[in-house]
């Protein structure tokens, strides 16, 4: 499985776009290196990476398990340091039926999430200038 994403500069800002049926602008804060505050940061997106995927990883796993949550809560939050990432605090509150081990859901769901496991690992990124 692999996964593509292709941004684009919208027309007639600095801020980039993704092309697609889904959009995610990406910028910097207004008056920034010409950000006007359109989107989000990398850093930002990054967060969002990690608590959307650890979401779907929560409900993936509860349908296997047979189990039904009723909410997810996930704060993420993530310290950078001269643009590096020194470590992320993820919170996780589910909302369940009495009887759901929401702890064994959580540590499966952690044990299964792919942004999670790449960023706790790293792994190499090869940038190749057009």
């Amino acid at each position: 499985m692999s996964f593509d994403v292709t941004f684009r500069t919208v027309p007639g800002t600095q801020a980039a776009a993704t092309q697609g049926p889904h959009r995610v602008v990406v910028d910097r804060p207004k008056g920034v290196a010409g950000g006007k505050g359109l989107g989000l940061n990398g850093g930002q997106l990054l967060a969002m990476a990690i608590g959307g995927c650890l979401s779907n990883d929560v409900r993936y796993v509860a349908r296997d398990l047979g189990v039904m949550i009723d909410d997810i809560e996930i704060d993420v939050s993530l310290e950078v340091e001269d643009g590096i990432v020194l470590s992320a605090a993820v919170d996780v509150l589910l909302e369940a039926p009495d009887g759901v081990d929401t702890a064994e859901v959580i540590r499966r769901a952690v044990d299964d999430s792919t942004v999670l496991t790449a960023v706790r690992a790293g792994f190499p990124v090869d940038v190749r200038p057009g």
